[in-house]
């Protein structure tokens, strides 16, 4: 690391980093089709099409490989945002249950919507745009106010408050046994569900990319000179920054967070063209692009608000077990979940009942 640094600097070496952990996830997630969306309506709908078990492959591996790193002295989670800052639980419970709906209605979460935007989708390109502008308006703009105030309503100091791990004392070889039992029951279920070998090792690629966007921001934090945050690969927050910098002229110096987004891009263009999974989509109608605006909405202003998305809470938070990226995780389920089964299993259900019984039709004179 410190020759890499010598070489392209420490801002230089961390965008190198964003990028290379990027593309990793980008074509891993295209390959794996990981989707927390899809894996929901699974679980909702009780039904076995393999998306449950390619989201616990990438959840079990996150949490394996970052706590491996932990355990072996490689990483320090300590220092992450995530556990030493005050944290609040009102935003992670109301932000999960906003992104988590927005999640659905937008039909991708916000990882979800570059990966199919690289493939050609225009309708994740423009709920993508809404995404990140939302976000940005959430943190700095005509929303942080009312973000600010539902982040106050319930907090919890840093440290160990934040830390289920030590709030438990399970360390970290009961962190390595949590994640063992959840990756040993995902092939369990890959075997029964005969998911393809894609699925595995996409999923796997997709939990190894966020151990090592913790690794790889940890370990220029350790050889720098000048202070480097040590982060988590997540979506919310980059894609705001990208937004900005590509709209606005910025004297900032290059970031993580700046080779993230554009190495997921590249990553599953990239997957999509080998594989020949390039194809322009649009959207299906003007209820369609008010369903994702609505949902890009909720998403941008709930992922702000939770401080983290479906990956940068639902794996990143959860695999250094911060109290708030769990309460977000389980929000994110249960309002999904719930919306799904309001809108898209009614409606569902509303269309086979009318095809079964069709409207009489009026007697020919």
């Amino acid at each position: 690391m410190e020759a890499l640094i010598e070489r392209l600097g420490e801002d230089g070496a961390l965008t190198l980093a964003g990028a290379l952990v990027g593309l990793v996830f980008g074509f891993m997630a295209q390959r794996s089709r990981f989707c927390l969306r899809s894996a929901v309506i699974e679980f909702a709908r009780n039904t076995t099409g393999g998306k449950l078990t390619v989201w616990l492959f990438a959840f079990a591996t996150a949490i394996l490989a970052t706590q491996a790193l932990a355990w072996a002295g490689a990483f320090d989670a300590s220092q992450a945002r995530q556990l030493s800052t005050r944290g609040s639980l009102s935003g992670a419970a109301l932000g999960g249950a906003l992104f988590g709906m927005g999640m659905m209605l937008a039909r991708g979460c916000s990882s979800r919507l570059l990966v199919l935007a690289a493939q050609g989708n225009l309708r994740s390109v423009i709920s993508g745009l809404v995404f990140a502008v939302t976000a940005q308006a959430s943190w700095t703009g005509v929303l942080s106010p009312l973000r600010e105030w539902l982040s106050g309503l319930w907090t919890i100091d840093g440290g160990p408050a934040r830390d289920l791990i030590a709030r438990t004392g399970i360390g970290h070889q009961g962190a390595l046994l949590f994640g063992a039992v959840w990756l040993a029951a995902a092939v369990f279920w890959a075997r029964r569900q005969r998911v393809p070998v894609w699925g595995w090792v996409g999923a796997i690629g997709v939990g190894l990319a966020v151990s090592g966007a913790w690794w790889a921001t940890y370990a220029v934090s350790q050889v720098a000179f000048e202070p480097h945050p040590v982060q988590a690969l997540s979506f919310t927050g980059p894609s705001s920054e990208v937004l900005t910098r590509v709209l606005f002229t910025s004297g900032k110096p290059p970031t993580f967070d700046l080779g993230l987004v554009p190495g997921v891009f590249l990553g599953s263009f990239l997957a999509a063209a080998m594989y020949r999974e390039l194809k322009l989509e649009g959207f299906q109608g003007g209820a369609a692009m008010r369903r994702s605006i609505i949902g890009a909405v909720a998403m941008g202003f709930g992922g702000m608000l939770a401080g983290g998305c479906a990956v940068g809470a639902g794996l990143s938070g959860a695999a250094i077990f911060t109290v708030t990226a769990w309460i977000t995780l389980v929000a994110m389920w249960a309002a999904a979940a719930l919306t799904d089964r309001l809108l898209d299993q009614q409606d569902t259900a509303s269309f086979t009942a009318s095809e079964a019984h069709p409207p009489a039709q009026p007697a020919r004179s």
